[in-house]
């Protein structure tokens, strides 16, 4: 079939049947444009905009933290003194003995014993122990305790264990264990 066997065909038609041929034939054309050009173009300006709309609160929460760096940055540095440069095993337990040592004769409290007991290791953080023994007075070692739970680094009393030296005395001894967390930067 040509195209003048076509043009035969419709002009052998009446002026209505041509009519509903081209009414018929627009609706089809606009239907074709429809599905096969303004809908593929509509769905992906659709995707673009939904793509669009993910960078944008991306980047606001991106501006968020920005905005809020100075913020972070002095909340880690109010932290900063918890955490350490990485030295030796040995350094670091060295370190610890003097400290609580330190503390002790701050504390007036007099050391009869104190050596490493270990560490623990434990994903993040490594912690250091010593068992240590002193006499004090009772207010002595009250206070020693304070000064090792209030100290800018991570020391803890994991246990004690308190006896007056003598009966009718108030110097006692005590056996104590402390431990300390070492938090890599």
């Amino acid at each position: 079939m040509g195209i003048k066997s076509i043009v035969a065909i419709i002009s052998r038609l009446s002026k209505r049947e041509r009519t509903v041929l081209y009414v018929t034939a627009f609706f089809i054309g606009l239907l074709l444009l429809d599905r096969l050009v303004l809908s593929p173009i509509l769905s992906k300006i659709d995707e673009l905009d939904e793509t669009i709309s993910l960078q944008e609160d991306a980047i606001e929460q991106s501006l968020l933290i920005v905005t809020q760096e100075k913020r972070i940055e002095g909340e880690s540095n109010l932290y900063i003194s918890y955490l350490s440069q990485p030295e030796g095993e040995e350094k670091e337990v060295t370190k610890f003995l003097k400290e609580v040592e330190n503390i002790a004769k701050k504390s007036s409290v007099y050391l009869i014993d104190i050596k490493p007991a270990g560490k623990d290791v434990d994903g993040v953080s490594t912690r250091y122990f010593l068992k240590l023994n002193f006499e004090a007075q009772m207010e002595q070692a009250f206070s020693f305790f304070h000064n090792i739970t209030n100290y800018d680094q991570l020391l803890k009393i994991e246990g004690y264990e308190i006896n007056p030296k003598t009966e009718g005395t108030s110097v006692i001894t005590c056996s104590t264990s402390i431990s300390k967390a070492f938090i890599p930067e």
